[in-house]
This record gives C-alpha cells, sequence and structure tokens, in this order.
C-alpha cells in the first residue's frame, strides 16, 4: 500500500508513520508535506522520501497528479478542513487524524462531502478498533448485564499529561485548536455513543479553568523553568525533570527530536515546553462534567480531570442484571451479576500506542486497501460515524458556555440550516450538501 502523509507531527511520525517501519511489506510512505523542515526531512529520511516528493505546504502536493491511494492528514485541528476537502475531491482516500475540524459546519460538511464522493474517510478514533474496549462493547451487545441504563465514564488525564497538552502544548488554546472536550474527549464521547447504542438527545456540561493560572504560580518561581525558579525541585510539574533527558520518546520527542541534552536545554529555554505551567497563555478547562440522555433510555455522566495520578479511562456500565467496570491501564474488565456471580476478563493486548489501538487501526486500512470486496464498506470510523459524536462535543461546550440544555435535534437542526445556507456559497456550485441527508437525527 502507498500512501503519502501531510503533517509530520507527533501522530504522523510516530504513530502511523513508525507503523510503516515496522511493516514495510503492508504501507509504504512515498510522499510528505510539512512545513517545518526539521520534521518534514527527518520522516523523509526514516522513509527514503527523495527530494521530490517533499512538500513544503499540502497545497504543494495536492497540485501535483494523485501519487497514491491514500493520504494521511495529520495537521493541527485548525488545518484539517481544507486539505481534506481538496484531496477529496482529488480522489484519495483519507486517514484523518482527530478531531475532524473545531468548527461544527466544517465536520457536517466534511463528513456529508465524503458521503456524496464516495470516499473513504477514516476518522482516526482509535479506539474503536482497541481490543479492550471491542470486548466491553460485545460484552454490553450480548446483554451480559441485561438492559444497559447507564454508564458513568472518566477521563482520567493525567497532571503531567495535562500540563503537557492543554497547558504548554498545542491545544492549551481553544482559539488554535479546540475546547478540551473534543481535542481530547472526542474519543470518549465515541466510546460513549458507540457502546450507548442510541441517539443522543441530551447534553448538559460545567467546568472550568480553576488551577493553571497565574494566581497560583508560587513564590520564587520564574516565568520558564530553566530560569532558576526557587520552587522548580520539589514542583510536580517541573520541565527538567518531565524533558530535560537523553529520551527519543513521547512526550520528549515532541520538545525536541535530537535527544542530546544541549539541544533539549535549548528547545527548553525558547520553546513552549519549558515555561512555568502558572504563566502560559493557556485556555482551556482543566475539569469538566458531561450529562447526557439517549432516546433508548440510557443516561451518561462524563468526568474529565487534569488532577490525576493515572492516565487512563475508568468505568462503570450498569445494566438491569449487573455491572461491568474497567480500568484501561490495567486492562482487565470486571463483571458482577446481581446474582452473585463474578468474572473477571483480561482481552487480549498488542503493541502499540493507545494500548495498541494505533497498531489496530493500521492494520484495518491496511486489510480495507489489500480486500478490494471491503472497500465498499463504511469505516467503523467513517466521516458520518465520527460528526455524531463530535456534535455532542459542540453541545456539550454551547452548554458550559451559557449554561442551557442542549437538545440535539434543535442543536443539529440550526446547524444543518447554517450549511446549507452557506454551501450555496461554497466554491464549485454547492451540491456538496443540498439537506436531504438524514443520517444526522
Amino acid at each position: 500500500m502507498k500512501a503519502a502523509l501531510i503533517g509530520a507531527g507527533s501522530r504522523g511520525m510516530f504513530a502511523y508513520g513508525a507503523y510503516a517501519l515496522k511493516h514495510p511489506n503492508e504501507i509504504q510512505f512515498i510522499a510528505v508535506a510539512d512545513s517545518n523542515e526539521e520534521k518534514r526531512t527527518h520522516f523523509a529520511h526514516l522513509h527514503a522520501i527523495p527530494t521530490a516528493q517533499q512538500y513544503t505546504h499540502w497545497d504543494d502536493l495536492l497540485a501535483k497528479p494523485k501519487l497514491c491511494d491514500t493520504l494521511f492528514i495529520c495537521t493541527q485541528d485548525t488545518d484539517h478542513y481544507e486539505p481534506v476537502m481538496k484531496a477529496m475531491q482529488a480522489g484519495y482516500d483519507i486517514v484523518l487524524e482527530k478531531p475532524m475540524s473545531p468548527d461544527p459546519l466544517e465536520t457536517l460538511r466534511l463528513a456529508e462531502e465524503a458521503e456524496r464522493l464516495g470516499c473513504g474517510l477514516t476518522v482516526c478514533h482509535v479506539l474503536r478498533y482497541d481490543l479492550y474496549f471491542n470486548t466491553l462493547k460485545k460484552l454490553v451487545d450480548r446483554k451480559e448485564i441485561g438492559d444497559l441504563v447507564s454508564i458513568q465514564w472518566s477521563e482520567n488525564i493525567g497532571y503531567w499529561h495535562f500540563a503537557h497538552s492543554f497547558v504548554r502544548g498545542n491545544w492549551r488554546k481553544t482559539s488554535s485548536s479546540s475546547a478540551m472536550i473534543l481535542a481530547k474527549c472526542c474519543h470518549d464521547l465515541d466510546l460513549i455513543q458507540w457502546l450507548a447504542g442510541g441517539q443522543c438527545t441530551s447534553v448538559s456540561s460545567f467546568g472550568e479553568l480553576s488551577y493553571f493560572r497565574e494566581r497560583h504560580a508560587p513564590l520564587g518561581s520564574t516565568d520558564r523553568c530553566t530560569d532558576g525558579c526557587a520552587v522548580e525541585p520539589d514542583c510536580p510539574y517541573s520541565a527538567l525533570k518531565l524533558y530535560y533527558n537523553d529520551s527519543n520518546s513521547w512526550p520528549q520527542d515532541v520538545v525536541s527530536l535530537q535527544n542530546d541534552l544541549p539541544t533539549r536545554w535549548k528547545a527548553l529555554q525558547e520553546g513552549p515546553y519549558g515555561r512555568c505551567v502558572f504563566r502560559c497563555d493557556n485556555d482551556v478547562v482543566d475539569h469538566q462534567a458531561v450529562n447526557m440522555q439517549f432516546d433508548n433510555g440510557v443516561t451518561v455522566s462524563f468526568n474529565i480531570s487534569a488532577f490525576s495520578s493515572e492516565i487512563t479511562r475508568t468505568f462503570k456500565i450498569m445494566g438491569t442484571l449487573g455491572e461491568i467496570t474497567g480500568h484501561r491501564k490495567s486492562g482487565e474488565l470486571e463483571i458482577v451479576l446481581f446474582n452473585g456471580q463474578k468474572e473477571r476478563i483480561i482481552p487480549a493486548s498488542v503493541e502499540g500506542g493507545h494500548g495498541g489501538a494505533d497498531t489496530m487501526l493500521m492494520r484495518e486500512i491496511v486489510r480495507r486497501h489489500d480486500n478490494p470486496s471491503t472497500q465498499s464498506e463504511p469505516s467503523r470510523s467513517s466521516g458520518m460515524v465520527s460528526a455524531e459524536s463530535h456534535l455532542i462535543a459542540f453541545a456539550a461546550e454551547h452548554s458550559r458556555l451559557t449554561g442551557e440544555n442542549v437538545r440535539m435535534e434543535e442543536f443539529v437542526q440550526q446547524l444543518r440550516r447554517q450549511v446549507e445556507g452557506g454551501s450555496r456559497d461554497e466554491e464549485g456550485g454547492g451540491q456538496a450538501i443540498d439537506g436531504t441527508n438524514n443520517n444526522f437525527k
């Protein structure tokens, strides 16, 4: 399978690109586009991509005749819409890093344009491919705990992970990325929707940025951890503790691709990851709660927090005959039935990021490419399926900001009116969206 990459960042380089290096008989990257010269040339070196197939901008790559069957688009959240639209119109199948877009109108347009063109658009909701969550889904669908009634779900982001990605990192500001509920938790909302087995009808949400603000900066702290901060040795968010080492793994490889200490120190002195977590320009929430009602009667309580020691998802799935509890990091599921029966299940696992889910997604992409009979089937995480859970995220953020309980049908209808109005002004005649698609309910 031949593929090209737009956006040689952490996901493109170390998740999907790494799979190709381990499985060269399955997939080969033949072109790359990235405005960052270091990342672009490093990816090209790893994959033996000639200079002629290295592009500084995605537009340059898409201006060429179609290079391969599949295009991986792993740019930043706000840079998804245009390259995906142009790539679909050029005839590429797309593997798109989540979220689809931080704009609900763009999200709807991407999903419906893929349907109109018959384009293979796979969104990297990789946890749908995780053997652990697939086992959970089978247990729920087989009614091992009776009829599903309610779900308690927690996204424990982890104190240092939150500081890395959502205080110092690329997803710290809503204006340059997206709201945290979308950037981090569209995975969770996708899984919740999948498990609930119905349409979400109502959403309410509360949350705020409470802690990572300048007013909480300790006495004696400095703008950067490299500036002789008096509290750095005891600070749990110390950039020196987290990044100043010769590791070439995540998250250190995000700070600098080169892992020698002088390069790493320079990156901490000059780049975003050396800043004090209380003196950054972040504005996304550090904790949020979302309540959901589904049309089949299932209710969901979803909690997101930066303030956890572990980085993992935990949950309790409650049915009429029993409950299933899970702790993703431990890799275990426990079924407790009300008749006293108990069972502990440890699903199979594979090597790779997101508990092996990155590997399973890549296997599925390669399988679909190699087996023509499966190419007409919708992807497990198609644009249309993924857009539905994105809309829950947009509704949750609307509720958080306004204090309203959001009725999903009204929310989507309002968006659709805007989409249909905007489609008439789109380049190319406006037939992408005609208002007849009823997949969004």
